[in-house]
């Protein structure tokens, strides 16, 4: 059985579309893939820098109150050391013994509010820091942009569309029937049968 050339264009037109179709269908499959494994990346990154910054805010913490402990440990000790020098010489606490003994507290004062203050810009530079890691995991994360099928079929059946359609411009270019016009007039020949029009001419 003899299969006309326009079939045969067009089936291999359509088998070519499909597996266009199918190809374009896995690399999409494939950048969706790619892209939730990026965005996974990006979330694990920003989830160990998370956590290195709190490991290190904790430390800064623990160290500023460790300072701030034993700074008053030794106020405690300097102040205790004073008062009983100063009891055992029969020294009274007097006004200028108190304002040495107050120097002591306003010295253990300014040490530890310069660990506060200290401690404040740590905690202001780590929640910097947090934010820059979550602006980081946003530029590092990209959209996910699921397959659409139904788009890439569309244009697979307009593939092939365009190539019957292309088949019918150049048989009627070329004065052979066209599809349309063998169902109107008949397949008994190939060429389009000429019309007299009113007026006399063909």
């Amino acid at each position: 059985m003899c299969v006309p050339p326009q079939v045969a264009l067009v089936a291999l037109s359509a088998g070519s579309s499909y597996l266009q179709f199918q190809q374009q269908k896995q690399a999409q499959k494939n950048a969706q893939a790619q892209q939730i494994r990026q965005n996974e990346i990006a979330k694990k990154n920003a989830l160990q820098r998370y956590a290195s910054e709190q490991l290190k805010i904790r430390q800064v913490a623990q160290q500023s109150s460790q300072k701030g402990f034993e700074a008053t440990l030794r106020a405690r000790k300097a102040r205790a050391e004073f008062v009983t020098t100063a009891g055992s010489s029969g020294i009274a606490l007097s006004g200028s013994t108190n304002a040495l003994l107050a120097d002591f507290y306003r010295t253990e004062g300014n040490y530890k509010a310069s660990l506060a203050r200290n401690l404040d810009i740590n905690v202001s530079q780590f929640e910097r820091n947090l934010e820059a890691i979550q602006f980081g995991q946003e530029a590092q994360s990209t959209y996910v942009q699921p397959p659409n099928p139904a788009m890439l079929f569309a244009s697979a059946v307009g593939n092939v569309a365009n190539t019957y359609y292309g088949i019918e411009m150049q048989k009627q270019n070329m004065g052979l029937m066209t599809n349309n016009q063998k169902k109107k007039y008949g397949s008994t020949t190939n060429t389009v049968p000429s019309q007299t029009y009113k007026d006399g001419y063909i």
